[in-house]
């Protein structure tokens, strides 16, 4: 039944993924797709490898880059049915971003200002959506447009935007932990984005640097929010709020890897930095991830779908 055509004036028949991922793959356009990546890695190559650098280097900061193509790819194989019963076209009017796109690579690469990593990776994702739009026709473009707009969660941002947004976490964060700390009966003075303290007699100061101050978990938390929120909710209101809440989860959860950092100093003060710094941030990311995923289960019960009537013959 399913996997039979509609009537006059219905839709088509249902599509065999194996079938289209056959032909898909078929040495044209494999060679053509070869292709591609060669001519991008050789324009691209350079920004390629600094993006590399950076998050590898800051991995705290910037590590989730490396899962920003790789969850594209995968929206891109869910909705392979949906590509299937397209066919792609050329559609010339997709010069435009793709002219574009690199116009503005090559005009802040041969600029030396603030942020040209950052916008040659925005003009990077331009380029690639202009040449999936060229290539592949508008509807097409239609359905991988989200998971090719994604891609611009895998550029590094620049220091004087991150200082911007940063300097406003360090205050939200400073105030969260001095709170929390208060609450747990550990005596603490706040200064500006500074803490101090006071246990046993000892005096412990605590400086809320713009490494806790919870950007490194926004961003991230943002990527999966949009991601989880494409994949998983059907409303347009279930994703707004799920994107939405990515926020006060991420900087709710450093407040508590502050405060956890806080307490261990006072039986280690090397605990708050170095490795051990690094390890207590990266576990927290676990509980920090199934508060989110609940929020998604939350957001989907809220409403429940209908049933659907089973259709007459």
């Amino acid at each position: 039944m399913a996997a039979t055509a509609s009537g006059a004036g219905g839709g088509s028949a249902k599509v065999d993924s194996a079938v289209v991922l056959r032909a898909w793959l078929a040495p044209a356009n494999l060679a053509m797709a070869g292709l591609l990546l060669v001519g991008i890695a050789a324009m691209f190559g350079d920004w390629f490898l600094r993006q590399h650098q950076f998050s590898s280097r800051y991995a705290a900061d910037w590590g989730h880059a490396y899962m920003v193509p790789l969850i594209s790819a995968y929206v891109v194989w869910t909705r392979r049915d949906e590509i299937a019963r397209l066919k792609p076209s050329v559609f010339w009017p997709g010069m435009l971003p793709l002219l574009l796109g690199l116009a503005v690579y090559i005009l802040f690469t041969l600029m030396d200002a603030p942020g040209i990593h950052m916008f040659q990776g925005f003009a990077i994702t331009l380029c690639v959506a202009g040449l999936a739009m060229l290539l592949l026709g508008p509807a097409i473009f239609g359905v991988v447009a989200f998971p090719i707009m994604y891609l611009a969660f895998g550029v590094t941002l620049a220091d004087k935007l991150m200082g911007m947004i940063t300097f406003q976490l360090q205050i939200l964060a400073t105030k969260g932990d001095w709170l929390t700390l208060n609450m747990f009966g550990l005596s603490t003075d706040i200064m500006g984005n500074a803490l101090t303290m006071r246990h046993n007699g000892r005096v412990v100061p605590l400086n809320v640097a713009e490494a806790c101050a919870g950007m490194r978990m926004v961003i991230a938390f943002l990527a999966l929010g949009v991601a989880v929120a494409f994949l998983s909710c059907p409303r347009w209101w279930q994703r707004v709020a799920l994107v939405l809440m990515a926020v006060p989860v991420a900087l709710a959860t450093n407040v508590l890897r502050v405060v956890t950092l806080a307490v261990m100093s006072l039986v280690n003060p090397g605990f708050a930095a170095g490795d051990a710094h690094t390890l207590i941030g990266v576990l927290w990311l676990v509980p920090a991830f199934l508060a989110y995923m609940g929020i998604v289960w939350l957001l989907k019960r809220i409403v429940r779908e209908p049933a659907t009537k089973g259709a007459k013959a």
